[in-house]
């Protein structure tokens, strides 16, 4: 059935996919279609069963089909789909966020992550009036122009660090560092003085597999920028909500000027948002000169289910610890048995086929992509659904437990044990 299905949309979509990783490429299978996804599963058009690592990319951090989202975005339903209007819940989500985020004073809600960090930096210039931004080798923000050079995520499969049809004007105010290197960030910035808006980056990347900060390393970048009068914005689209209500910023205690969040705080449907020091965001229009707009912005339907995620999340915080410790314990057995390396942030990890240390882009590009596929192949046999890239995290949700950890750690190791005799 999923080939059919495949096969169908070959015709009318570019790739049969509407978006690059969802085409299985990277593994050397057909796409999986979905029929159908209720709490930690998700089913395929041919009946299988698979225990979801995925979660829509980290959006769904309660269960697929959450009985208390569906209910509130139910509701929102019969009221309207959308009004390209103002509402109520809109200032309750935007109210909800800044209790949680150290660094938002004000938000503005966009309809994807992209379009998040697009919005950010845009600001970010406007507030500065400078130019030159810096991101981080392997760190994927979007698919904005100006940042598709030396990205992670689909594009780091790709033959070129950046794409075809991006003018290379377009990037030339662009500069990519390696992440976890304080040397050269610091010279880059000393080179260009006064000519740089902002340093975008994943506080803790996720789009070269989970690559943790070194110790110091984001207090190093927070008092580097402020010394230098240049923004830092933290790309928190995956980890907000995800590693914790505070995201990593609060984790870490580490205060960015502008934050960009999406996944979960739609609940599952389309929403993105950018938010931070009420100086910066009322450069924004109408307040301000800086542009920015967008129909579905605050769209009703996003806007009920994020609330019900966040009051689920703030209401049970041990979710957290509790998805944390399954995690320190998936990778200290994993350790044990496999010489492969693990990376873990809170509820994330990822599983590098190297027995390197993955630090950076670098070493997450030397891993062994044959070791990758054949392991991959195992666990999806075995009704178990990672990530089909080896650039991208593996996610829990409320609803895994030991067994699942378990179950999938052996699968792992035995498979990993055969690809790499």
């Amino acid at each position: 059935m999923s080939i059919n299905l495949y096969e169908e949309a070959l015709k009318v979509i570019p790739g049969g996919v509407n978006s690059p990783v969802r085409s299985f490429k990277s593994v050397g299978i057909p796409p999986i279609f979905i029929k159908k996804a209720k709490g930690k599963y998700v089913y395929s058009a041919d009946g299988q069963r698979y225990l979801d690592f995925c979660l829509s990319w980290g959006a769904i951090i309660m269960g697929h089909s959450n009985p208390s989202i569906n209910r509130a975005v139910r509701r929102a339903l019969a009221r309207g789909s959308s009004f390209g209007l103002c509402h109520q819940n809109e200032a309750e989500l935007a109210k909800r966020i800044i209790r949680c985020m150290p660094s938002i004073e004000k938000i503005r809600f966009v309809n994807s992550g992209t379009e998040a960090v697009m919005s950010a930096v845009r600001l970010a210039r406007g507030f500065t009036g400078k130019n030159m931004i810096i991101k981080f080798d392997g760190c994927y923000h979007g698919h904005s122009d100006y940042l598709l050079t030396r990205t992670g995520s689909g594009l780091a499969e790709l033959s070129s660090p950046s794409s075809p049809g991006v003018p290379s004007d377009t990037v030339k105010n662009t500069l990519s560092v390696p992440f976890n290197n304080p040397e050269v960030l610091e010279m880059v910035i000393k080179t260009h003085p006064g000519e740089i808006a902002c340093v975008l980056m994943e506080p803790v990347p996720g789009n070269m597999g989970i690559v943790p900060p070194r110790e110091g390393f984001l207090t190093f970048v927070r008092e580097l920028t402020a010394k230098h009068g240049i923004l830092l914005i933290f790309d928190e689209v995956i980890t907000g909500f995800r590693a914790g209500l505070s995201g990593v910023q609060g984790i870490e205690g580490v205060i960015p000027d502008l934050t960009t969040l999406g996944k979960i705080i739609g609940g599952g449907l389309p929403c993105g948002a950018f938010g931070g020091r009420a100086e910066i965001m009322d450069m924004l229009a109408p307040v301000g000169p800086v542009y920015q707009a967008g129909t579905l912005s605050g769209n009703p339907l996003a806007m009920a289910a994020g609330i019900a995620v966040l009051d689920e999340l703030t209401a049970h915080p041990e979710i957290y610890s509790r998805m944390s410790e399954l995690v320190v314990d998936f990778a200290a057995e994993f350790r044990k048995k496999s010489r492969l390396t693990i990376n873990t942030y809170k509820t994330l990890f990822s599983i590098f086929h190297t027995e390197k240390p993955v630090e950076n882009f670098e070493n997450a590009r030397a891993q062994d992509m044959d070791g990758f596929r054949r392991v991959y192949r195992k666990l999806f046999e075995s009704g178990i659904l990672f990530p089909p890239s080896p650039y991208e995290a593996c996610f829990l949700s409320a609803l895994h437990n030991e067994r699942d950890m378990r179950n999938s750690l052996c699968i792992v190791i035995d498979s990993a044990d055969k690809a790499y005799r």
